[in-house]
Protein backbone atom coordinates (compact mmCIF):
# COMPACT_ATOMS: atom_id res chain seq x y z
CA UNK A 1 0.00 0.00 0.00
CA UNK A 2 2.74 2.40 0.84
CA UNK A 3 4.45 1.81 -2.17
CA UNK A 4 1.69 2.48 -4.04
CA UNK A 5 0.77 5.52 -2.48
CA UNK A 6 4.47 6.79 -2.87
CA UNK A 7 4.47 5.69 -6.91
CA UNK A 8 0.92 8.04 -7.28
CA UNK A 9 2.70 10.89 -5.41
CA UNK A 10 5.57 11.13 -7.58
CA UNK A 11 5.28 13.13 -10.73
CA UNK A 12 4.54 12.45 -14.25
CA UNK A 13 8.08 12.12 -15.79
CA UNK A 14 7.87 15.00 -18.88
CA UNK A 15 8.34 13.93 -21.98
CA UNK A 16 11.37 15.33 -23.90
CA UNK A 17 10.33 17.66 -26.60
CA UNK A 18 10.16 16.42 -30.36
CA UNK A 19 12.92 17.05 -31.98
CA UNK A 20 12.54 19.04 -35.57
CA UNK A 21 15.63 19.44 -38.31
CA UNK A 22 15.20 22.79 -39.57
CA UNK A 23 18.05 24.25 -42.69
CA UNK A 24 19.13 27.22 -42.92
CA UNK A 25 19.79 28.03 -46.71
CA UNK A 26 20.78 30.62 -49.13
CA UNK A 27 24.22 32.25 -51.38
CA UNK A 28 27.36 32.95 -49.94
CA UNK A 29 27.78 35.43 -47.53
CA UNK A 30 24.10 36.38 -46.83
CA UNK A 31 24.10 35.61 -42.97
CA UNK A 32 23.62 31.74 -42.72
CA UNK A 33 26.40 31.70 -39.91
CA UNK A 34 25.65 34.21 -38.27
CA UNK A 35 21.87 32.99 -37.51
CA UNK A 36 22.36 29.72 -36.38
CA UNK A 37 24.91 31.72 -34.04
CA UNK A 38 22.31 33.83 -32.87
CA UNK A 39 19.79 31.44 -32.02
CA UNK A 40 21.61 28.26 -30.60
CA UNK A 41 21.20 27.29 -26.72
CA UNK A 42 24.29 25.54 -27.28
CA UNK A 43 27.77 26.61 -28.83
CA UNK A 44 27.30 26.07 -32.68
CA UNK A 45 29.23 23.69 -34.76
CA UNK A 46 31.01 25.65 -37.08
CA UNK A 47 33.11 24.21 -40.35
CA UNK A 48 34.94 27.53 -41.37
CA UNK A 49 37.68 27.39 -43.52
CA UNK A 50 39.73 30.53 -44.31
CA UNK A 51 38.95 32.94 -47.32
CA UNK A 52 42.24 32.82 -50.09
CA UNK A 53 42.74 35.25 -52.80
CA UNK A 54 41.78 32.69 -55.13
CA UNK A 55 38.09 31.84 -53.53
CA UNK A 56 37.58 35.82 -52.83
CA UNK A 57 37.61 35.94 -56.42
CA UNK A 58 35.44 32.51 -57.03
CA UNK A 59 32.50 33.67 -54.22
CA UNK A 60 32.42 37.81 -55.23
CA UNK A 61 33.26 38.69 -51.88
CA UNK A 62 32.94 42.26 -52.82
CA UNK A 63 29.85 42.62 -50.91
CA UNK A 64 31.08 41.35 -47.90
CA UNK A 65 34.68 42.92 -47.77
CA UNK A 66 34.99 41.97 -43.79
CA UNK A 67 34.06 38.05 -44.59
CA UNK A 68 37.51 35.72 -43.70
CA UNK A 69 35.60 32.81 -43.53
CA UNK A 70 33.75 30.89 -45.11
CA UNK A 71 31.42 27.13 -44.20
CA UNK A 72 33.05 24.34 -46.07
CA UNK A 73 30.36 21.70 -44.75
CA UNK A 74 28.28 22.94 -41.99
CA UNK A 75 26.85 24.65 -39.74
CA UNK A 76 24.47 23.19 -36.56
CA UNK A 77 22.54 24.41 -33.70
CA UNK A 78 20.04 23.79 -31.66
CA UNK A 79 17.18 25.81 -30.27
CA UNK A 80 14.28 24.63 -27.33
CA UNK A 81 11.23 26.43 -28.69
CA UNK A 82 8.97 25.22 -25.50
CA UNK A 83 8.50 21.67 -23.79
CA UNK A 84 7.12 20.08 -27.07
CA UNK A 85 9.46 21.17 -29.97
CA UNK A 86 13.45 21.10 -30.08
CA UNK A 87 14.70 22.74 -33.41
CA UNK A 88 17.93 21.59 -34.97
CA UNK A 89 19.63 24.03 -37.12
CA UNK A 90 21.44 22.94 -39.91
CA UNK A 91 22.99 25.78 -41.87
CA UNK A 92 24.07 25.05 -45.65
CA UNK A 93 27.68 25.95 -47.32
CA UNK A 94 26.43 29.01 -49.66
CA UNK A 95 28.92 28.15 -52.51
CA UNK A 96 28.15 26.45 -55.55
CA UNK A 97 30.82 24.19 -55.14
CA UNK A 98 29.48 22.56 -52.61
CA UNK A 99 25.76 21.98 -53.28
CA UNK A 100 26.28 18.33 -53.42
CA UNK A 101 26.42 18.56 -49.80
CA UNK A 102 22.56 19.96 -49.76
CA UNK A 103 20.75 16.40 -50.25
CA UNK A 104 22.04 15.18 -47.31
CA UNK A 105 21.80 17.99 -45.18
CA UNK A 106 17.78 18.55 -46.38
CA UNK A 107 17.09 14.82 -45.69
CA UNK A 108 14.81 14.61 -43.09
CA UNK A 109 13.93 18.68 -42.60
CA UNK A 110 10.91 19.54 -41.54
CA UNK A 111 11.17 22.90 -43.26
CA UNK A 112 13.88 25.28 -44.36
CA UNK A 113 14.45 29.18 -44.04
CA UNK A 114 16.11 30.64 -47.15
CA UNK A 115 17.89 33.70 -46.38
CA UNK A 116 18.02 36.26 -49.26
CA UNK A 117 20.24 39.80 -49.61
CA UNK A 118 18.90 41.85 -51.89
CA UNK A 119 22.28 43.56 -52.70
CA UNK A 120 23.13 39.55 -54.81
CA UNK A 121 19.29 38.64 -55.72
CA UNK A 122 21.36 36.30 -58.61
CA UNK A 123 23.29 34.65 -55.65
CA UNK A 124 19.75 33.79 -54.27
CA UNK A 125 18.08 31.81 -57.00
CA UNK A 126 19.39 28.47 -56.99
CA UNK A 127 18.25 28.03 -53.06
CA UNK A 128 14.56 28.90 -53.86
CA UNK A 129 14.84 26.70 -56.92
CA UNK A 130 16.15 23.86 -55.03
CA UNK A 131 13.46 24.10 -52.00
CA UNK A 132 10.75 24.60 -54.89
CA UNK A 133 11.61 21.86 -56.99
CA UNK A 134 12.47 19.44 -53.57
CA UNK A 135 9.11 20.02 -52.10
CA UNK A 136 10.02 20.72 -48.72
CA UNK A 137 7.97 23.79 -47.18
CA UNK A 138 10.04 27.02 -46.85
CA UNK A 139 10.17 30.51 -46.00
CA UNK A 140 12.49 33.43 -48.03
CA UNK A 141 13.73 36.16 -45.01
CA UNK A 142 15.09 38.88 -46.35
CA UNK A 143 18.77 39.58 -44.14
CA UNK A 144 18.71 43.85 -43.47
CA UNK A 145 22.26 44.23 -43.70
CA UNK A 146 22.66 47.51 -41.23
CA UNK A 147 18.88 47.84 -40.45
CA UNK A 148 17.53 48.78 -44.28
CA UNK A 149 15.82 47.25 -46.98
CA UNK A 150 17.27 47.56 -50.29
CA UNK A 151 14.10 46.66 -52.11
CA UNK A 152 10.33 46.98 -51.50
CA UNK A 153 8.95 42.85 -50.79
CA UNK A 154 6.61 42.83 -53.30
CA UNK A 155 9.51 43.40 -56.13
CA UNK A 156 11.99 40.53 -54.30
CA UNK A 157 9.00 37.97 -55.15
CA UNK A 158 8.98 39.43 -58.37
CA UNK A 159 12.39 39.11 -58.84
CA UNK A 160 12.91 35.81 -57.74
CA UNK A 161 9.37 34.69 -59.44
CA UNK A 162 8.39 33.11 -56.05
CA UNK A 163 5.09 31.61 -55.47
CA UNK A 164 2.49 33.23 -53.91
CA UNK A 165 2.07 30.48 -51.11
CA UNK A 166 5.56 31.31 -50.18
CA UNK A 167 6.20 33.30 -47.14
CA UNK A 168 8.18 36.24 -47.65
CA UNK A 169 9.60 38.24 -44.70
CA UNK A 170 12.53 40.62 -43.22
CA UNK A 171 14.50 39.64 -40.47
CA UNK A 172 17.88 40.41 -38.83
CA UNK A 173 20.53 37.88 -38.89
CA UNK A 174 22.46 39.57 -35.75
CA UNK A 175 19.37 39.53 -33.71
CA UNK A 176 18.26 36.38 -31.52
CA UNK A 177 14.61 37.49 -30.99
CA UNK A 178 14.76 38.30 -34.94
CA UNK A 179 15.95 34.52 -35.88
CA UNK A 180 13.52 33.09 -33.20
CA UNK A 181 10.63 34.87 -35.14
CA UNK A 182 11.60 34.12 -38.57
CA UNK A 183 11.99 30.61 -37.45
CA UNK A 184 8.37 30.65 -36.22
CA UNK A 185 6.84 31.61 -39.49
CA UNK A 186 9.42 28.38 -40.62
CA UNK A 187 7.10 26.00 -38.00
CA UNK A 188 3.93 27.41 -38.60
CA UNK A 189 3.98 27.02 -42.59
CA UNK A 190 5.52 23.64 -42.42
CA UNK A 191 3.13 22.40 -39.81
CA UNK A 192 0.52 24.01 -41.95
CA UNK A 193 1.39 22.01 -44.95
CA UNK A 194 2.04 18.90 -43.06
CA UNK A 195 -1.51 19.61 -41.56
CA UNK A 196 -3.40 20.23 -44.84
CA UNK A 197 -1.66 16.94 -46.50
CA UNK A 198 -3.09 14.78 -43.56
CA UNK A 199 -6.46 16.21 -43.77
CA UNK A 200 -9.15 13.66 -45.11
CA UNK A 201 -10.37 14.31 -48.57
CA UNK A 202 -14.12 14.81 -48.85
Amino acid sequence: MDSKRSAESQPARRRPPTPVKIVIAGGFGVGKTTAVGSISETPPLRTEASITSVSAEIDRTGYVPSKVTTTVALDFGSITIDDEVKLYLFGTPGQDRFGFMWHDLVHGALGALVIVDTRRLGDCYPAVDYFEKTGVPFVVAVNTFDGTLAHHLDDVRWALAMQDHVPLITFDARARLSVRDALLVVLRTSFQRVTTAAAPVS
